[in-house]
């Protein structure tokens, strides 16, 4: 029985952060873009209301809303209730908002998710009114605290089953055993083990569980940012940034990939989703990449691949830079500019990757008449950048991340007033209100869940133990410690949100990078770098699946490609923990200067050897020498640069060789 009906809505709001106009339109497989993300990412696969239903989930989405600006603007409340507050209004909307059945929404929301709901508020409202008296007698709680505490963690496990997903639920629920079964485990995972009074108590009441920093940070930095995205979205940024991108690239070779890894790039300053960021650009420039000639695996892994790196690319980063500098204690803007040169890296490689195959294949770019003229999309739209200015600006003066985010969304709406075509109107003020406080349900519950794993990790030093455990299989050996923390990243970010992946790997794995003496911003890059890059590598690659759907391509073949165009993420962190410098750890204005350089064009050797392609094609031998003098420019260092470049030099020439013999036949 459903207790509050309602027809389906023609335009749902979308979950995630900042996507285009692309989101209610169909893409190349005949689903709108809506659908598509439904059918993929679980956190869109939410209920489309209508009536009383959509009225009330408005409201409280809006409230929760107005509640965060309050305390951005006027003063946070204490932690314990901050976190608490922002954790109920989480809930009470999951359970309003996500079906226990991907599939069974329904047309309302049935009687037992309201009761679910009202529960949640409930318990948080316990942990509320009870804040005092739970601090005076931590250590010793009742049986109506354990009760409530058992509860509330398993309202926080069953929303992140709906929202979320299974493999960070998995990995929560094999924590929570570890702690009680510790005795019974083998070799160095053994510890005493905790009664179940113990493990819920830590997990619940106190601030290194559910209501831990990364709930802390979703409900200041994080939450603010999706407010901004918000914003953005509504003076419509996110078609700005397409135009932009087939202004600049679509005329040349390959145009509509190279659009796709503009736009990509563009949108990874604001998006906080890869599979989002997929579909919402991707509707666009696949189709058009398929019409130019592209074959459909490499069209689509072009724009998964391309969406993948908005997570790695400043200022927001996946929401996961605010993470890292609370998780580190450094200022946030140092995450954010030791991300920039990799970053850069990452998507030239892409770029560069997509130009060769273009000339490859022999393609052209999009028709001239086709094309909006640079001139007058920037004349029409390019005042809505100012936002994005305003908040580098403001963090480069000092400012903390929580008031640049202010700053951003007041210089957004006085942004879109300047011209008439991205003026936004009360109804969109009020749209931009409810979509954030929908749009910071996964990032909240994955960080609640994940709070529940970094709190199991800090009763039992599990830390301490994975990192000296994955340093004894590799018998001390650097590399191999790498490539053993590599592969464990890559597992534990299958199928899970950007928020969540960091603070999993950041929590399990990169402990063990730390212990070879890497500094700790170097080491929690490299686990994060390959946590995101599972959006793309099989057997679990959500962005490639995604992009798959819109191409009509092969799922496996489209996320192998992908992999391939992404090679820059599995190199690139290897560079930077052998060489920090590359992070800006230690260097010099000079150095910079020599290092962008030199890894460009190590970069682009790398993409020449995997492309089999520069001025002709490249035989096995080439592509092989290519390959060892890309990565030895990408290693910033002197020696390695010199090296790099003589070995570069001899493909080259007979690549030279054979064009001219070419160009005269």
């Amino acid at each position: 029985m459903e207790a509050l009906k309602g027809k389906e809505s023609k335009d749902a709001t979308n979950g995630g952060t900042a996507t285009t106009s692309a989101t209610s339109s169909p893409d190349a497989s005949g689903l709108s873009a809506a659908d598509l993300l439904a059918s993929i990412d679980r956190e869109s696969a939410f209920r489309r209301l209508a009536g009383t239903a959509a009225i009330i989930v408005s409201a409280i989405a809006i409230i929760f809303t107005l509640f965060q600006l309050y305390t951005a603007s006027i003063g946070l409340l204490p932690a314990r209730i901050q976190r608490a507050v922002h954790l109920g209004f989480v809930l009470v909307l999951a359970y309003l908002l996500y079906p226990a059945r991907r599939g069974k929404g329904g047309k309302g929301i049935p009687a037992h998710d309201i009761v679910l709901a009202l529960l949640s508020a409930c318990v948080v409202g316990y942990l509320v009114v009870n804040a005092r008296a739970l601090i005076e007698r931590s250590g010793a709680y009742t049986q109506t605290d354990f009760v409530v505490g058992i509860i509330g963690i398993l309202l926080v496990l069953e929303a992140c089953r709906r929202v979320v997903g299974l493999p960070i639920l998995t990995i929560a629920l094999i924590f929570i055993a570890y702690a009680w079964l510790g005795p019974y485990m083998p070799g160095f995972l053994a510890h005493r083990g905790y009664k179940p009074q113990r493990i819920v108590s830590h997990l619940f009441f106190t601030t290194e569980g559910v209501l831990g920093v990364p709930l802390g940070v979703s409900a200041t930095f994080i939450f603010l940012f999706i407010l901004f995205g918000a914003f953005l979205e509504k003076t419509g940024i996110g078609m700005f940034f397409i135009d932009l991108a087939n202004a600049v690239a679509g005329g040349y070779a390959g145009g509509p990939a190279k659009v796709a890894v503009i736009t990509s790039a563009l949108e990874g300053t604001i998006s906080g989703s890869s599979v989002s960021n997929t579909v919402g650009s991707g509707s666009f420039t696949i189709p058009m990449m398929k019409r130019l000639g592209y074959k459909p695996e490499f069209a689509a892994a072009v724009e998964a691949a391309a969406s993948t790196g908005g997570q790695i690319m400043p200022p927001i980063m996946g929401a996961a830079a605010f993470l890292m500098a609370e998780t580190l204690g450094i200022p946030y803007l140092d995450v954010a500019k030791a991300a920039i040169i990799p970053a850069l890296l990452y998507f030239t490689g892409i770029f560069i990757s997509v130009h060769l195959e273009a000339k490859k294949l022999g393609l052209k770019g999009m028709p001239r008449d086709t094309i909006p003229r640079l001139g007058a999309v920037m004349k029409e739209k390019g005042h809505l950048i100012i936002p994005l200015i305003a908040i580098v600006y403001f963090l480069a003066e000092g400012s903390t991340p929580m008031r640049a985010a202010l700053w951003g969304i007041v210089f957004s709406v006085v942004a879109s007033v300047l011209r008439k075509s991205t003026r936004m109107s009360f109804k969109d003020f009020v749209n931009a209100l409810e979509q954030a406080g929908r749009g910071v349900i996964g990032v909240a519950i994955a960080c609640a869940v994940a709070g529940i794993i970094v709190g199991v990790v800090t009763l039992t030093g599990l830390g301490l133990k994975m990192a000296s455990g994955l340093v004894d299989l590799a018998g001390g050996v650097k590399i191999l410690t790498l490539f053993f923390t590599m592969i464990a990243s890559l597992v534990l970010g299958m199928g899970v949100p950007t928020t969540a992946n960091y603070l999993i790997t950041a929590t399990i794995t990169a402990p063990a990078v730390v212990a070879l003496g890497v500094p700790a911003l170097a080491a929690h890059m490299f686990t994060f770098y390959f946590g995101i890059v599972a959006d793309i590598t099989p057997p679990v690659a959500l962005a490639a699946y995604a992009g798959a759907a819109i191409a009509k391509s092969d799922p496996f073949k489209t996320g192998v490609t992908a992999t391939r165009l992404a090679i820059g993420a599995f190199i690139i962190p290897y560079i930077f923990v052998f060489n920090p410098v590359m992070l800006l750890i230690g260097a010099t204005p000079l150095l910079v200067v020599q290092m962008i350089a030199t890894s460009l064009i190590g970069m682009a050797a790398i993409c020449v050897s995997t492309e089999g392609w520069l001025l002709g094609r490249s035989n096995p031998l080439e592509r092989l020498v290519f390959f060892a003098g890309g990565l030895l420019m990408i290693d910033p260092r002197g020696a390695t640069d010199i090296a790099g470049l003589a070995l570069l030099a001899v493909p080259v020439a007979f690549q030279l060789m054979r064009w001219r013999k070419s160009r005269t036949a």
